[in-house]
């Protein structure tokens, strides 16, 4: 059975249990540390095109500042009973790379739509230590 249980270019029904997109704002990430971005305005843009479709949240320092400018991307409870576990993104530092997660998570996210290729190169694990600090 594939990954994907609805069709490409629908969003979650309205009042459906969303996909949560945590925005590294600590330390390295969303600071002057990292040039040539405008945080705010990443964070801002995010929120906007998810509005309805995913819950947006800005969190302190998740301790992966070698990756600094982390995006993680949990699934919705659907998501997770098709197996979706959270994605961890990191360097997303061109609005390209956002609109590829808007896009991402408008078709449902981890567990029920594929990734767009391109991701495979924003994708890390991090230690279980900090994995715990988002999921526990």
């Amino acid at each position: 059975m594939s990954r994907r249980s609805r069709s490409a270019g629908s969003a979650p029904p309205p009042g459906a249990a969303r996909c949560t997109v945590t925005v590294c704002r600590g330390c390295c990430c969303g600071s002057a540390k990292i040039p040539g971005l405008d945080h705010a305005a990443q964070l801002r843009g995010l929120r906007r095109a998810l509005d309805g479709v995913a819950a947006v949240r800005a969190t302190d320092c998740l301790d992966a500042c070698e990756h600094a400018n982390v995006i993680v991307v949990q699934p919705s409870p659907a998501g997770r009973a098709a197996g979706g576990r959270p994605v961890w993104l990191g360097l997303v530092n061109d609005l390209d790379a956002t609109a590829d997660i808007t896009a991402w998570v408008e078709r449902g996210g981890p567990g029920l739509a594929d990734p767009p290729g391109i991701l495979d190169l924003y994708t890390f694990t991090p230690s279980r230590r900090i994995r715990g600090q988002l999921e526990g």
